[in-house]
């Protein structure tokens, strides 16, 4: 990711910080502090958190009928390269 209009100078500025305490879920209080300080939290139903990583958890690591298609694909020389498709995808990604 590229930040574009960031100069070291203006990066060394002193700053307030702002911290947002959220007590219950909708409502936000912001304090402003003297010191520059960041802090984050956050809390979440545990049984959303214990579904998302079981799902993780059990998905597979290779999705190996799409690695043995491709595989064959380019073992047999049917696998053709688009190089203008290529080209736009790494101009779209910055280069990165």
């Amino acid at each position: 990711m590229k930040i574009d209009g960031v100069s070291p100078v203006e990066a060394q500025l002193p700053v307030d910080s702002v911290a947002v305490r959220v007590s219950s879920p909708g409502q936000a209080t912001t304090t402003t502090q003297s010191a520059a300080q960041d802090t984050t939290s956050f809390h979440s139903d545990s049984n959303s958190v214990l579904s998302l990583a079981t799902q993780a958890l059990s998905s597979p690591e290779v999705r190996q009928g799409t690695v043995d298609a491709l595989r064959q694909s380019v073992s047999s020389g049917q696998y053709q390269l688009d190089p203008a498709r290529i080209a736009a995808a790494i101009s779209q990604s910055g280069g990165e």
